[in-house]
């Protein structure tokens, strides 16, 4: 099993804890802050992001680590969707959903990454 001290030592959580601060900031805004279910949705999937990863590295082995960082992935991609809707309803303009979607996708290709990590770790014996 990979060791790993606490989650606040891995990168990939505090860049979704800097993901998630972002969507609060631009979620808290002119008229996105008054669609409470896509403000709330896109918030919850950001919180979703770092739980998950916390939870998982608290886990005893690897597989269930790993299950957890897919939960988060799943969460990126609603992330990812929230801000097409964000966008088409112009609660964000382009630059901003171009930065935050970057982000989000770099958050998720470091999940990939550390499931990648996991697997190899483990014996390929993860999901």
């Amino acid at each position: 099993m990979s060791k790993f001290n606490n989650f606040e030592e891995l990168e990939v959580w505090k860049k979704a804890r800097m993901l998630t601060f972002e969507i609060y900031q631009i979620s808290g805004t002119s008229a996105f802050s008054k669609d409470f279910s896509l403000k709330d949705q896109i918030r919850r999937a950001g919180i979703s992001v770092m739980l998950n990863i916390a939870e998982g590295c608290s886990r005893r082995s690897d597989r269930e680590f790993s299950q957890f960082l897919f939960i988060a992935i799943g969460s990126i991609a609603e992330i990812q969707s929230s801000l097409y809707i964000a966008l088409d309803q112009k609660y964000v303009d382009a630059r901003n959903f171009k930065c935050l979607y970057e982000q989000a996708g770099e958050v998720g290709r470091m999940l990939s990454g550390l499931v990648k990590y996991l697997r190899q770790s483990s014996g390929g014996n993860t999901g």
